[in-house]
């Protein structure tokens, strides 16, 4: 199950270089490639606004 991103993103570049499969790309606000994610979790622990979830 991969995660995403929320509106709340801030595009604060915490999560970049957490992700070690370069599953997010930067912009407005960030993205995750599904069929990169491995779900680790790592960007959710350094998310300050908390706008990354697993999909449901």
């Amino acid at each position: 199950m991969a995660h995403v991103i929320s509106d709340e993103c801030i595009a604060c570049g915490a999560c970049l270089p957490e992700c070690p499969v370069d599953a997010i790309s930067e912009g407005d606000i960030y993205v995750i490639n599904p069929n990169l994610c491995t779900d680790c979790g790592a960007c959710v622990d350094v998310c300050p606004t908390e706008a990354i979830s697993p999909v449901d």
